[in-house]
């Protein structure tokens, strides 16, 4: 399985107000509130950890059909742009990029898929079961679609 997620930094500054009271609790763990109040810059450490946590949901979502909302259940349990996050029982590899303008995060269920994630660069995509496939040819490939304000990013598992 794969997911992804991308952030517009700019408008995530100017939509997300995360220095209001309880925004870091309802949404990260303690450790994770370390992290972010030890960062030399504690906005962009917020949207690099939701990011990964947002790219690991994908793939419990697709694996398990269910929609929820628990952010703190998704641990990161490093900080580097080389990571695992903690679902349960369950520990998913991400790997994160960052530029001065966004925050991309792929994550997989093991470290060797992650060298298998593909980038679509043209776009053909269908979601039989309300989950997305990348189409090429007459192969598809499970794929995650992750979009916000100036960024859309499109991942797919190469076999």
């Amino acid at each position: 399985m794969i997911g992804n997620d991308v952030i517009d930094l700019d408008l995530a500054s100017r939509q997300s107000n995360w220095k209001r009271p309880r925004f870091l609790d309802k949404l990260f763990t303690g450790f994770e509130k370390e992290l972010i109040l030890s960062s030399a810059d504690p906005e962009k450490k917020v949207w690099d950890l939701w990011s990964r946590k947002e790219a690991a949901y994908k793939i419990v979502n697709r694996e398990t059909g269910e929609r929820l909302f628990n952010p703190t259940a998704f641990e990161c349990l490093d900080d580097g742009a080389n990571g695992k996050i903690k679902y349960q029982s369950q520990i998913l590899s991400t790997k994160t990029f960052y530029n001065t303008s966004r925050i991309h995060t792929v994550c997989s269920e093991g470290e060797k898929l992650l060298e298998k994630i593909g980038y679509c660069s043209r776009i053909q995509i269908s979601k039989p079961d309300g989950f997305p496939v990348f189409v090429q040819n007459e192969d598809t490939f499970p794929a995650s679609v992750s979009h916000h304000g100036r960024f859309i990013s499109c991942v797919y598992l190469n076999r």
